[in-house]
């Protein structure tokens, strides 16, 4: 089940039903703790050098102390707690240090900070930055807001935030990001009966758990669909062949390339069968079982009848379309069938030149963007990319992908995106779901990268495609 996106206010609720129905609230903090140390264990990457906890007189202190005592009880050596009452305390050495684990302040803070503490935050910053010390903060980094995500005078910079229960809404918008890093969630602390899911859903590697069927042992290509690919142009033609790869990941049976720039693309494809634009693609195009149209598609020689296959299969498919790039502005306005399938993919850039406004107003109101861009697309499914992908339409609930990083931030992973969630919206054994298909694509291509990052390959598209290919345990 994905988790909601709450309050403090819900969080204070769900925890007072908790301790009414007879949960112990030590038993919590125990196993809140225990997800804590298992992180900073992770993170600390056994160099050797020592943890450092910082602890507040408050439960995220608690559990940073927990936390604390069972890396020491697993013989994990240089464990040091520094136990803050003021804020007017000294910072230690970091040059030693290999983590900071920031457990000052959660989600109970509801005033402005001293000027003691927001100066003592402020030197903690400057320190852990200048030396690239990683942070991880328990629940909320202290001093933010776990419901607006505005600094209470000043916040904690964390590189990495293990969020307890469920997300708090201030650790969500794209404000928030340069304080809370990363966002991981520590469901199972033994909290029993959470708040009902509301608008925003969080989902993460539990909620895809058995959804894609076996394979049944009599299966052969056909079985498993047929994806065509509406691809790159002179100079572009790169984007072709990493979306026709990261369709081939997904599983699906045959991958059929359609591009104007046929001899770059068919030189570096082998399993994907490629055409050159012709008139005569439109009955090779007609077996496959989704089409995904625009990467790559750049510049003065995409021909015209290309733009018009594009649109007419946008208006009239009964397949899944996905639609990326600048094949976006093409579909913009133009009516779909009822029942359908349509996806698009923009990122932020994408999305204000399709409302005609700015990056900056789709990332101040990113839900509300998304569901503009769906309406103009004939209430298309919508994946707005960037920190924390949403998945939704005009109307009904969104979801947070909890999957991904920056290290996603280059040239060729969104065409790998386009591909990949082409291909498994092509499989007819996954045609009845066609949303949660799509956020179980977005999720693998983030955690895939997320994979490579504890490997150090996080600036390599051909490790991407690699993981993407293979099982890999994230």
């Amino acid at each position: 089940m994905p988790l909601p996106v709450i309050s403090v206010a819900q969080m204070r609720e769900w925890e007072g039903r908790a301790w009414a129905s007879g949960v112990s609230e030590e038993a919590v903090m125990k196993l809140a703790g225990e997800a804590v140390a298992r992180r900073a264990f992770d993170l600390e990457n056994h160099s050797g050098s020592s943890i450092l906890f910082l602890v507040g007189k408050g439960k995220n202190g608690g559990d940073a102390r927990i936390a604390a005592e069972l890396l020491r009880a697993e013989g994990v050596k240089g464990v040091q707690l520094m136990e803050l009452r003021d804020g007017t305390e000294s910072l230690p050495d970091f040059s030693d240090v290999s983590l900071v684990v920031d457990g000052v302040f959660g989600i109970g803070l509801n005033r402005g900070l001293s000027s003691d503490w927001c100066n003592f935050i402020e030197r903690l910053n400057e320190a852990t930055q200048g030396l690239r010390v990683p942070v991880l903060s328990i629940d909320v980094p202290s001093g933010l807001d776990a419901d607006t995500g505005q600094p209470r005078g000043a916040a904690v910079r964390a590189d990495y935030t293990l969020t307890v229960g469920a997300p708090k809404t201030g650790l969500i918008p794209d404000h928030a990001s340069e304080f809370v890093g990363l966002l991981e969630v520590a469901a199972d602390i033994g909290l029993r009966d959470a708040p009902q899911l509301g608008e925003l859903r969080w989902v993460d590697a539990n909620d895809f758990k058995r959804f894609v069927p076996k394979r049944p042992a009599s299966a052969h290509k056909g079985t498993f669909g047929h994806v065509g690919i509406i691809a790159g142009s002179t100079g572009y033609h790169g984007a072709a062949v990493l979306a026709a790869r990261g369709a081939a990941c997904a599983g699906v049976g045959l991958v059929s390339v359609f591009t104007p720039a046929y001899a770059p693309v068919a030189a570096q494809l082998q399993s994907a069968m490629v055409h050159p634009w012709d008139a005569n693609v439109i009955h090779t195009l007609s077996a496959c079982t989704a089409v995904v149209i625009g990467p790559g598609l750049l510049g003065p020689d995409v021909p015209e009848s290309l733009r018009r296959v594009a649109i007419n299969l946008w208006r009239e498919s009964e397949n899944p379309i996905v639609v990326d790039a600048s094949a976006l502005e093409w579909i913009s306005n133009e009516p779909v069938p009822g029942n359908s399938v349509r996806v698009v993919t923009p990122h932020p850039g994408e999305a204000a030149r399709m409302l005609e406004t700015t990056a900056g107003q789709i990332q101040a109101d990113r839900v509300q963007s998304l569901r503009q861009v769906s309406a103009q697309c004939g209430g298309a499914i919508t994946v707005l990319k960037g920190r924390h992908t949403l998945i939704g339409a005009f109307e009904g609930p969104v979801t947070i992908n909890g999957s991904g990083s920056p290290h996603l931030a280059q040239g060729g992973s969104g065409d790998v995106l386009s591909g990949y969630l082409g291909g498994w919206l092509a499989r007819k054994d996954l045609e009845a779901a066609p949303k949660n298909t799509t956020a179980l694509a977005v999720w693998r291509h983030g955690a895939a990268a997320d994979h490579l990052s504890a490997f150090g390959f996080e600036r390599d598209i051909d490790s991407l495609l690699s993981t993407l290919e293979g099982n890999f345990d994230c």
